[in-house]
């Protein structure tokens, strides 16, 4: 991927600067005016904004700005070459049905919900500009666009920590951890059903439909992380129309149906009394798949009849007999499977409840199932210590999918060609918005120096000039300086999709930025320092 050295306006957007020990040696205190510290004082400049978490002493406040520009000349030559030599990363931070149990899983879900308020507490951390959500039953994933990878996963992480009471050393135990590269391909491994429990499920490519559905208009899913799910559901889209991945594939609700047959004493199967509770999608699922399996009759436990009578009206010929939420306890008493699916965050059943039950048929050797594929799960862990019950979640559907591997892997080799290639693409597309902050900044720097002539003139003029003449003059001064930058605009501007013209564009990025010294042109960010510090010294 092209690198560039340029001075990119987003990667100045956050320059972050803490008093504290913990970051004393990449901003050594000494180094800055006391008007920027204190004690226990943060101190940092977000997207033009100075922040801190008190207010500037008295004694920064005077008609003397000389302080505050002092400090101004410290973050332009400390922080902002920093940030000025590393281009801002995607990253995604995780756990997964691969690298951490259920128990830890459900401590992270967050609602769907909840996500635009995650984006956002995201994005308020000092080196995060961009977020994004990505949780199911089966993985908890934060993608974010990061100025700092280092400082970058550090807030995450603690974020992660705070939200979910799991202390950061746990966590780090659990999580996976990937950067720019291998996040984009991740990510469209989980769209197109890779990285799934069960290979090629198609749940997983809706679910990524819905973060950008859910993003849109939420003010942190920017260019880059929108950008990167909406490719990743082309790439679930290709894979799975040019490859039989899904041919034969299994969903979570399949795997959770097969699960307890297999569990099931077989002169039971066309016996057992079937439970679901839950009528939403992994419910609806559940159904079809006993349907497929020869079942008959059935309950459904949910809120509301709307979607029970929906799915009996789909499935004429099965006797769907629907319950409250308030006969939940008595229809599992009646019941030898229980298959629970909601977005319940407490548990619906507990080892209290469960212990006074009636006992399940003698037909299925008197032991109720429990199959829970709901992440909070919905069966409390302590069911499972009864004797006559069997407790059965999302992570113990491994043993249904551990056939066939060798086919699983032939079909993952397929889908691996088309994520390469559009892992290609997407990066070409990242490395075109590169040439954005060039474009800002030379249109910056002729408006600059369009508005010193014109102020020139105006004053040679006189002080009695017309409206109509001032502003016949100022017309002329943009019409000329718009086509002196219409050519190099032109040839700033590229949609990634060709390897070659992305080329050209990034080297005449690079040209511009030398012939213009726009590697060093922050005046732009200066002004807004500049004008938030005054404010704060009114």
């Amino acid at each position: 991927m092209a690198l560039s050295s340029t001075f990119s306006a987003a990667k100045f957007d956050v320059l972050y600067l803490k008093s504290s020990s913990s970051s004393s040696s990449q901003f050594p205190s000494k180094a800055l005016p006391t008007a920027f510290l204190g004690h226990n004082r943060t101190t940092f400049v977000r997207r033009g904004v100075v922040r801190c978490d008190s207010k500037l002493s008295d004694a920064s406040v005077g008609p003397n700005n000389a302080i505050s520009l002092s400090a101004l000349e410290q973050l332009k030559t400390s922080a902002a070459d920093r940030y000025t030599k590393e281009r801002s990363s995607i990253i995604v931070i995780g756990l997964s049905v691969h690298t951490a149990p259920v128990e830890m899983r459900e401590k992270l879900a967050i609602p769907e919900a909840e996500w635009p308020r995650a984006i956002a507490e995201l994005c308020s951390l000092n080196h995060i500009e961009e977020a994004a959500v990505l949780s199911t039953c089966n993985r908890m994933e934060i993608y974010v666009l990061a100025l700092s990878q280092h400082r970058g996963v550090k807030e995450v992480m603690e974020w992660m920590s705070k939200t979910s009471s799991v202390p950061v050393s746990e966590l780090s135990q659990h999580r996976f951890l990937l950067y720019n590269n291998d996040a984009t391909q991740h990510l469209f491994e989980v769209s197109a059903g890779l990285d799934s429990l069960v290979l090629g499920e198609g749940q997983i490519l809706a679910q990524v439909k819905q973060v950008v559905k859910v993003g849109q208009g939420v003010n942190g899913f920017g260019r880059n992380i929108s950008g990167l799910f909406k490719h990743a559901i082309t790439v679930g889209k290709r894979v799975r129309t040019e490859t039989n991945i899904a041919s034969g594939a299994v969903s979570v609700s399949s795997a959770a149906v097969e699960l307890a047959f297999m569990k099931l004493p077989e002169a039971s199967l066309d016996n057992a009394r079937m439970l679901v509770i839950g009528a939403g999608k992994m419910g609806k699922l559940v159904i079809k798949h006993l349907v497929a399996k020869g079942c008959k009759k059935m309950v459904v436990v949910n809120r509301t009849e709307e979607r029970v009578a929906a799915i009996r009206e789909e499935l004429k010929d099965i006797e769907i007999i629907y319950k409250p939420l308030s006969e939940m306890l008595t229809c599992a008493g009646e019941a030898d499977v229980v298959f629970t699916s909601t977005a319940s965050e407490t548990p619906l059943f507990l080892k209290s409840n469960v212990k006074d039950l009636p006992p399940a048929s003698q037909d299925v050797g008197g032991r109720r199932i429990f199959v829970d594929i709901s992440v909070p799960r919905n069966v409390g862990s302590c069911v499972s210590d009864l004797e006559y019950v069997r407790v059965y979640n999302v992570d113990d559907l491994k043993e249904v999918v551990a056939a066939n591997k060798e086919d699983r892997l032939r079909k993952a080799m397929e889908a691996q060609t088309i994520i390469a290639e559009e892992s290609k693409q997407f990066e070409a597309w990242r490395d075109s918005l590169e040439t954005v902050p060039t474009i800002k900044k030379l249109r910056a720097y002729a408006e600059r120096i369009r508005l010193a002539e014109l102020e020139k003139c105006l004053g040679k003029m006189g002080d009695d000039i017309p409206k109509k003449t001032r502003r016949a003059v100022d017309d002329l001064s943009r019409g000329i300086v718009n086509k002196l930058l219409h050519g190099p605009m032109q040839h700033l501007r590229c949609d990634g999709n060709d390897s070659r013209t992305l080329s050209e564009t990034l080297e005449n990025m690079h040209a511009l930025n030398r012939m213009f010294n726009l590697d060093t042109e922050i005046s732009v960010l200066e002004q807004k320092i500049r004008a938030k510090v005054e404010q704060n010294q009114k």
